[in-house]
């Protein structure tokens, strides 16, 4: 067998320790698991994103907020999550309204303000969900891939131990397998950690879109009120 087949990649796998192996199996479906977070996360937020833009023009284009909240209600499996913000405010205020609470406007608009901060962190829970797992693989990924490397050398110099003469030929394999631990397990955690900057970025952007739309809502509402 040539050295180029010695150290192929699959080669230089299959010839791993069996703890070597776990580690590189574990570190493949970790990205693989990440990959698809990733995927997912990106989708969710583009569309949150493009929803939200759309419902702003919709809100501040000088139109009627009980027929858009009734446009709301008629679509609401296809509502995004500043629409749902909204609605949980519109209802609140409303339910107010119908209760006998209209002489007590800061009661109304406490209650308002309330329902549309609770709806708030739902769809924040939401958008933040999985992203602990892009940080964990992230931060963690190369020392697991860095445990199975120093697992492959040590094994690769201790086969020296039954060799008589030792050469660079002999331990080169052994090195090799170990390093692909390594390199796997920057493959896992590089995508994952820049996906998870990334995508906390874009997530905090939206949070003070939502949080400035609560306000800015409540102060409209404040003054229906009077």
């Amino acid at each position: 067998m040539t050295v180029t087949q010695d150290l192929s990649f699959i080669t230089l796998i299959t010839n791993a320790s069996i703890i070597v192996q776990i580690v590189m199996a574990m570190l493949l479906c970790v990205s693989l698991m990440s990959w698809n977070y990733i995927f997912r996360k990106r989708f969710a937020i583009n569309k949150a994103r493009k929803q939200t833009e759309s419902f702003e023009r919709e809100f501040w284009s000088g139109g009627s907020l009980q027929e858009l909240y009734k446009s709301l209600e008629s679509r609401r499996a296809k509502s995004g999550a500043l629409e749902r913000i909204f609605g949980a405010g519109m209802s609140e205020f409303h339910k107010s309204r119908a209760s006998g609470q209209s002489a007590d406007n800061a009661a109304m608009l406490d209650g308002a303000r309330r329902a549309m901060r609770a709806a708030y962190q739902r769809e924040m829970d939401a958008l933040d969900s999985h992203l602990s797992f892009l940080a964990s693989v992230g931060s963690v990924s190369p020392y697991v891939g860095l445990f199975g490397t120093v697992w492959g050398i040590m094994n690769a110099f201790r086969g020296l131990a039954n060799v008589q003469q030792a050469t660079l030929a002999a331990v080169a394999p052994g090195i090799a397998e170990a390093l692909i631990a390594t390199a796997i397990g920057l493959f896992a955690a590089i995508p994952a950690l820049v996906a998870y900057n990334s995508c906390t970025h874009d997530i905090d952007r939206l949070s003070i879109r939502f949080e400035s739309f609560v306000e800015e809502f409540s102060n409209i509402l404040q003054r229906q009120g009077r």
